[in-house]
């Protein structure tokens, strides 16, 4: 199925998307643009560079397909590689910017109720 993707014209396959994303990948924002510009390059020179960019918000197409990405969260920078199963998401979704919170023992002049919270 990845193959048969990849081999679709860009109109065939914005007919598959949803209009949220179709209407993302028609308007073509600068920084989508720009972003473009580094796949065409990566893809002519045949780099296995991942690609780094700060534009979570990009739409994944087929071309993409066994690319590495770099996609900043807000700190640093994560690494993942694009599956047929990404196709339609965006880049944020997959380098999260959030982590859990994991709280320890109660501080400093914390209630006295608090205290009895579960031990770990």
């Amino acid at each position: 199925m990845p193959a048969e993707l990849k081999d679709l014209e860009m109109k065939e396959y914005l007919k598959l998307m949803n209009s949220r994303e179709r209407r993302f990948i028609n308007r073509n924002p600068m920084q989508y643009k720009k972003l473009l510009e580094k796949i065409e390059k990566a893809i002519k020179a045949g780099k296995s560079k991942p690609i780094r960019t700060h534009a979570r918000d990009a739409v994944i197409l087929p071309s993409w397909i066994g690319m590495t990405f770099a996609v900043h969260n807000g700190k640093e920078f994560k690494e993942f590689v694009i599956n047929s199963n990404m196709l339609g998401h965006r880049l944020g979704e997959f380098s999260y910017s959030t982590k859990r919170v994991q709280h320890s023992a109660p501080g400093i002049k914390a209630t006295k109720g608090s205290k009895f919270l579960a031990n770990k």
